[in-house]
């Protein structure tokens, strides 16, 4: 019984007395593991990705106020109020070529079924600044607008002529000093040119040969001769290409510090509801995106998933998706949400109808 007590008192000896030596070395052993933990956390937050991040972001009703202004407005002519919600869905992106997110950003995001991480080439070309990017940006933002303007007064009667114009000079670009913005694109290789496409095929086609492009400037035509420079896989002006339209009266959108060119379709249902009495879709929100040429048609857009969770967070009922986007949309359609495909104003405008007056939408069913 002695041998069996003092036998017991060691072992207790041993599990409470620990060796002042043996702590010292754990004590050592858990700083050096927090030091490791703390280097690779730091590596994370500060080693660049090489991604960015893509979230939903702010939702606009082009019917209402930014910042206590009318997002479509006119000095000319009447602006008439309207019950229904027309929303343009955006993305919000975090990251760009010169500060790209965080590896613990990206983890988060990967894990997350409502963030989308893309490497960054394929949102930021390598020969294309943060600062070019924006500008790029804001030059479709603007041609989209004014497309969308067209758009919807040709749905109203209007004759709309267009026409080219230089929006901006890049700096030491092959344009600079030799292009301004306000310049009128008139012929470029001997070729009229009516759109960008033309423009920028003619730029293409001369392999980095001068081209000779004629614009209208301050009214008085001038021939202007501009070696292009391969920029990526493409040849380049260094100018960004805008269009201007001949409109029959004043009309202004304003979306804040968006860009981009998928709110077209949404801003040429705002046109048309704004410039007639009543309300185009009664109390209806209706949300969606899409970009909108001259003749009307709806094209595709980048993270429809996304805009589709926006809309339905912001508390739209109908959603309007390009055709070409509905094999990407079908899969990601948010509960509570109706999704229609559109290929055109004039078909958006008839699921609108049908929406509205309770009739049976078309189910979402894609041909490409």
């Amino acid at each position: 019984m002695e041998q069996f007590v003092r036998a017991v008192f060691s072992i207790e000896a041993m599990t409470f007395f620990e060796d002042p030596k043996t702590k010292k070395a754990s004590r050592k052993s858990v700083w050096i593991s927090f030091g490791v933990l703390t280097i690779v956390l730091s590596g994370l937050l500060l080693i660049p990705t090489g991604f960015v991040i893509e979230r939903p972001g702010q939702v606009f009703n082009v019917m209402g106020e930014i910042d206590g202004d009318q997002v479509i407005s006119s000095s000319e002519v009447e602006i008439y109020p309207s019950e229904t919600k027309f929303d343009v869905t955006t993305v919000s992106l975090l990251g760009n070529r010169e500060s790209t997110p965080s590896w613990v950003q990206v983890f988060m995001a990967w894990a997350d079924p409502n963030q989308v991480v893309i490497p960054l080439d394929e949102v930021f070309p390598p020969s294309f600044s943060t600062e070019q990017f924006r500008a790029e940006s804001s030059l479709q933002m603007e041609v989209s607008q004014q497309d969308a303007i067209a758009v919807a007064l040709k749905e109203l009667g209007y004759e709309v002529p267009r026409v080219l114009y230089v929006n901006t000079v890049l700096e030491d670009a092959p344009a600079s000093g030799i292009l301004i913005a306000g310049d009128l694109v008139i012929n470029a290789g001997g070729e009229p040119v009516a759109d960008f496409d033309s423009l920028k095929a003619i730029i293409q086609s001369t392999n980095g040969s001068a081209l000779e492009i004629e614009v209208l400037r301050q009214g008085a035509p001038m021939k202007l001769a501009i070696s292009p420079e391969k920029t990526g896989e493409a040849w380049a002006i260094g100018a960004m290409i805008g269009y201007t339209y001949n409109f029959p009266f004043d009309i202004s959108l304003q979306l804040g510090d968006v860009g981009g060119p998928s709110g077209g379709l949404m801003f040429s249902l705002g046109v048309l509801d704004s410039l007639t009495p009543g309300s185009l879709a009664g109390s209806s929100h209706i949300a969606g995106t899409g970009t909108i040429d001259s003749d009307g048609s709806v094209g595709p857009i980048g993270g429809i998933a996304l805009k589709m969770l926006g809309a339905k967070e912001a508390g739209a009922t109908l959603f309007l998706a390009p055709e070409d986007n509905c094999s990407e949309a079908i899969d990601n359609i948010p509960s509570n949400l109706t999704v229609v495909s559109v290929r055109d104003l004039s078909e958006a405008l008839e699921k609108i109808d049908l929406f509205t007056t309770g009739q049976q939408l078309p189910e979402l069913q894609c041909t490409n």
